[in-house]
C-alpha cells in the first residue's frame, strides 16, 4: 500500500501536478488501498481542517503583507546603500555588501524568494557593471539568500513551531547565531573568489558617510528589533509580533517615508493571499497523509529501522541530514517540512536533540534546496533577473552550496551555536 502511495506521489510530481493537490490525493489513495469506510473517508475535511486550526500560523500571512509593505517601499535601497558602506574597501566589496544586505533583510521578510527578487533586481546589474562575472554576481544573490529564512522572523518556523508544538520564540532565538555563521562562511568564499579573480574593492567612506548611512536605515532596522524584543522579552506572542509588524511597516511605508500610496494595498493583499493559500493548502493536505502514514505506523517504522542500522547518534543524524538535503532538491520546502517534521522531530528528540536545536536544523537543511539545482526557487529568480541559462548558473552556486553545507553541518553537531542564546533567555 505504501508503496502504491509513493509511487502515486512522485508520479503526480513528475507530471507537474502542484504539491498541495499531490500531497492530497496521495494521501486518498492512502485510504483507498487501506479498504477504509466511508466512515472514515469522512474523517478527511476534519484532518484537513484540524491541521489549519493553529492560532500561531495566523502569524505568516502577516509576515508576508509586512515583508511586502516593506519592500513596496522601497526600504531596500537603503538597506543596500548602508551595507555597501559597511563592507568598506575590501576586495569584493560590492559581493559582501550583498551578503550583510541579505541579514538585515531577513529581519524584515524572513523569505528567500523575496529577498532574491529585491536584492537581485538592485545588485546583480550593479555587480556585473562593477565588473564582477554575472554568474557570480547571481550565485552571491542566491546563496545569501538563504540567511533570510535562518535569521528570524521566520515562516518555516512558525510552521515547524505551529506543528510541532515546539516555542517559536525560542526557534526565533536560535535562529540568530546560524544565520551569522552562514554569513561569515559566505564571506570567506566570497573573499577568496575576489582575490582569486582580481574583483574590484569596495567604496571606502567616512564616519561622517557612515552616520548618515545609518540614519537612512535604522527605519527599515528597527522593525526586527521592535518584533524580535517584543516576542523575545514576552511582552507580545509571535502572531500579536506579526501583526504589529504590519502596521509599523503601514506607518512606515505612508506617513514617513511617504512611497505608499492606498493603490498600493490591493496588490500586495493579493499576493499576500496567494502565497499564503498556497503554504496552508500544502499543510492542510499534508494533514490527510501524515494521518495515513500515522495509521499505518511509518515513522515508527522508519525511528525502527533508523535505530537497528547504527545506535550512535552521531550517523542516526547524518542520515537525518543526508535525507533531508536530498528530499529538499526535489520537493517544495514547506511540503517536506510538514510531512517529514512529525516523522524526524520524534527520532531526533529520542537521540538527545533539543526540540529547537533540530527544528533550526531541519529549517536551515531545507532551505538550502531553495539554492540547489533541479527545482531550487532562488535559482529561478536570479537567473530571471541575470537572464542566466540554470545550468550557467548551477555550476556557479556549487562552491557556495558546499559552504552552505559545510555551516549546516557545523550548526548540527554543535548544539550550542543554536541553543545558546535560547538558553541565555530561558527558552
Amino acid at each position: 500500500m505504501l508503496l502504491s502511495v509513493a509511487v502515486v506521489f512522485f508520479a503526480l510530481l513528475v507530471l507537474g501536478v502542484p504539491i498541495g493537490f499531490t500531497i492530497g490525493f496521495a494521501g486518498l489513495i492512502g485510504l483507498f488501498l487501506m479498504g477504509s469506510g466511508v466512515e472514515l473517508f469522512s474523517m478527511v475535511p476534519l484532518q484537513y481542517f484540524s491541521g489549519l486550526d493553529m492560532f500561531t500560523l495566523m502569524a505568516m500571512p502577516f509576515f508576508i503583507f509586512a515583508g511586502e509593505i516593506m519592500n513596496k517601499a522601497g526600504i531596500t535601497h537603503r538597506l543596500v546603500r548602508f551595507a555597501n558602506i559597511l563592507a568598506g574597501n575590501v576586495r569584493g566589496g560590492l559581493a559582501h555588501a550583498n551578503i550583510i544586505a541579505s541579514v538585515f533583510f531577513a529581519g524584515m521578510t524572513g523569505a528567500a524568494v523575496s529577498d532574491t527578487a529585491a536584492l537581485g533586481t538592485m545588485l546583480i546589474p550593479a555587480m556585473k557593471e562593477d565588473g564582477y562575472d554575472v554568474d557570480f554576481a547571481a550565485a552571491v544573490t542566491a546563496a545569501s539568500s538563504i540567511i533570510g529564512p535562518t535569521i528570524p522572523p521566520s515562516n518555516m518556523m512558525v510552521i515547524y513551531g505551529s506543528l510541532m508544538n515546539v516555542s517559536i520564540a525560542g526557534l526565533f532565538a536560535a535562529g540568530f547565531m546560524p544565520g551569522i555563521v552562514l554569513a561569515a562562511l559566505l564571506m570567506v568564499l566570497t573573499t577568496f573568489i575576489s582575490i582569486k579573480r582580481g574583483y574590484p574593492k569596495g567604496i571606502k567612506s567616512t564616519f561622517k558617510e557612515k552616520l548618515l548611512g545609518f540614519k537612512d536605515a535604522i527605519i527599515p532596522l528597527l522593525m526586527p528589533v521592535i518584533i524580535l524584543g517584543g516576542i523575545l522579552s514576552g511582552t507580545f506572542t509571535p502572531t500579536e509580533a506579526a501583526a504589529i509588524a504590519v502596521l509599523y511597516a503601514v506607518i512606515i511605508g505612508f506617513f514617513v517615508l511617504k512611497s505608499l500610496k492606498p493603490s498600493d494595498i490591493p496588490p500586495m493583499l493579493t499576493k499576500t493571499a496567494r502565497i499564503t493559500g498556497v503554504v496552508f493548502l500544502i499543510i492542510g493536505s499534508a494533514s490527510i497523509l501524515s494521518w495515513v502514514l500515522a495509521i499505518n505506523q511509518v515513522p515508527q517504522a522508519i525511528a525502527v529501522f533508523l535505530l537497528e542500522t547504527t545506535g550512535n547518534p552521531k550517523l542516526i543524524l547524518l542520515m537525518i541530514l543526508v535525507l533531508m538535503l536530498i528530499v529538499g532538491m526535489f520537493m517544495d520546502i514547506a511540503a517536506a517540512l510538514i510531512i517529514l517534521g512529525p516523522i524526524l522531530h520524534p527520532i531526533a528528540v529520542g537521540i538527545g536533540m533539543d526540540p529547537i536545536h533540530f527544528g533550526i536544523v531541519m529549517v536551515l537543511s531545507l532551505n538550502i534546496a531553495l539554492m540547489t539545482p533541479p527545482v531550487g526557487a532562488c535559482l529561478f529568480v536570479a537567473c530571471s533577473i541575470s537572464k542566466l541559462k540554470l545550468s550557467e548558473l548551477s555550476k556557479a552556486i556549487w562552491p557556495f552550496i558546499i559552504v552552505e553545507v559545510i555551516a549546516l553541518f557545523l550548526v548540527a553537531y554543535i548544539p550550542q551555536i543554536s541553543l545558546f542564546l535560547p538558553r541565555l533567555l530561558g527558552f
